[in-house]
């Protein structure tokens, strides 16, 4: 398997057959599992095998498909499964932190990421937020108290792109733990771990479903630190992903690098496309010459994702009359899918954060966040440039 190239990864890793031989992975739908003996039992619970189960909460055959190919085309040398995204980022940080604890995050977060780290604060963990493209920023809020620190490789809707290799040089300096959230870059663009993440989390539900059908985390690391601490936290909270869903993601795995890549190169056309436009005022994205992380992101990924945000000059009204006026681009606020997805973060995915905060983050009335899907590039051009015409 390690001379394989990802894209063969991707169909293959991981499999596990039974005795029928059977050809695509097959869906375990138990909760439980059977014992020979009570010795068996006795002996199961002292210490499981590879290949041996206790409870769905603990592990599945299916969802243990799911997660060692996620070990494998991460770099990693183990990966737990959990029923969100959300769970995923929850489960990598709360597994390992604790009261007096020290966090540095990356201010542009997820908002729901950022109500994580209030929950922490809640309980006694201390939390810095600091500009994520700024590294005396992160050197001067990083202390041998820091524990672990947590960022978006590209920020979610801004799209930042942060130095992996640079930020995990500092943390590492203090034996803290670097903890990122991959999902823009997708297990197709990522180097996080080569670049020093110790531990990378993605949301499943996005791309590597990719077709808008259920939800799903994974957490990828060292092996102490997946059968440690995470699995221990993940299986006493019961945040396990259903065997139903790993069996839909591992599907979505099979097709993952050529919809990323046809999601990309549309994401590029499309930025090249709408930007100096009329009607826009700013367009983010990281494959266009005019980002700020541009090379950055060339280096980390090799491309600039599947995301684009446009920011148009006439504010909310303007937004609002462009998603009212497409018709291939779907308004929701998922991402990653195969049907491309149009989302205004201001009054959606980021609406509960105060006022300033948005200001803070560039999250404007006017910014609207593109995911691409796999539709014909041209017909994606003509719907949101026929759509900017309209305002």
């Amino acid at each position: 398997m390690p001379e394989w190239k990802p894209r063969t990864k991707l169909v293959h890793a991981g499999a596990r057959r039974s005795q029928w031989g059977e050809m695509a992975e097959a869906i375990h739908l138990t909760q439980g599992f059977v014992y020979d003996t009570a010795e068996a039992a006795e002996a199961r619970f002292v210490e499981a095998g590879q290949d041996e189960f206790i409870y769905a909460r603990y592990g599945n055959p299916t969802v243990r498909m799911f997660e060692d190919r996620m070990a494998v085309i991460e770099g990693t040398e183990d990966a737990f499964a959990t029923a969100s995204g959300m769970a995923a980022v929850n489960a990598a940080l709360t597994a390992i932190l604790k009261a007096g604890d020290h966090v540095v995050a990356a201010r542009a977060l997820f908002g729901s990421c950022l109500y994580v780290l209030d929950i922490l604060k809640r309980f006694g963990v201390a939390v810095t937020l600091v500009d994520g493209r700024d590294l005396a920023a992160w050197a001067a809020a990083i202390t041998p108290a820091t524990k672990a620190v947590f960022f978006e490789s590209v920020s979610n809707p801004t799209l930042e792109v942060i130095d992996i290799a640079a930020v995990a040089k500092l943390a590492h300096a203090v034996g803290a733990v670097v903890i990122v959230d991959n999902v823009f870059a997708t297990p197709v663009f990522s180097r996080a771990v080569e670049l020093g993440a110790d531990v990378v989390v993605y949301s499943a539900t996005k791309h590597i479903d990719g077709g808008g059908r259920c939800l799903g985390g994974v957490v990828c690391g060292t092996r102490d630190y997946i059968r440690g601490p995470l699995e221990t936290y993940v299986k006493h909270t019961g945040s396990a992903l259903s065997p139903f869903n790993a069996w839909v993601l591992l599907n979505g795995l099979q097709t993952l690098d050529l919809r990323v890549r046809a999601q990309a190169a549309s994401a590029l056309a499309l930025a090249e496309a709408v930007s100096g436009h009329a009607a826009v005022a700013r367009t983010l994205y990281p494959g266009l010459a005019s980002h700020p992380e541009h090379e950055l992101a060339m280096t980390q990924m090799g491309s600039g994702g599947t995301m684009v945000s446009i920011d148009l000059a006439g504010g909310q009204e303007a937004a609002f009359a462009f998603l009212n006026a497409l018709k291939i681009v779907l308004i929701s606020n998922n991402l990653g899918d195969a049907r491309s997805i149009a989302t205004h973060p201001a009054t959606t995915t980021h609406q509960r954060l105060p006022a300033e905060q948005k200001a803070l983050l560039g999250i404007t009335p006017g910014l609207v966040r593109l995911s691409l899907g796999i539709e014909d590039t041209g017909d994606l051009l003509a719907d949101v440039l026929g759509a900017l015409a309209v305002i």
